[in-house]
């Protein structure tokens, strides 16, 4: 099976850096949160595994965290949109 991934570096967030792999028809199989709320975070990452890109992408995104104008789980989105938009390996 032929995988995806990213190093995404996060902007605005308490996260550091997203680390997400998909399979070559867009389906997450893996997600790590550097930095941030730990317990918060691999929830999500448990929760969108599995999930389709397309499917993850309008929940997720845009949702802020306090008066930022992002959060883990929007940065999350624009790692997997770079990630969609990208050849398998």
């Amino acid at each position: 099976m032929k995988t995806k991934h990213i190093m995404y570096e996060t902007s605005g967030t308490c996260s550091k850096m997203i680390d997400v792999t998909t399979d070559e028809n867009n389906v997450i199989q893996q997600v790590f949160f550097i930095g941030g709320c730990n317990g918060n975070l691999q929830g999500i990452s448990q929760l969108v595994r599995g999930q389709r890109i397309d499917d993850v992408l309008p929940r997720l995104d845009g949702i802020r965290c306090g008066m930022k104008g992002t959060s883990c789980p929007d940065q999350l989105c624009r790692a997997l949109e770079k990630l969609k938009n990208a050849t398998a390996e």
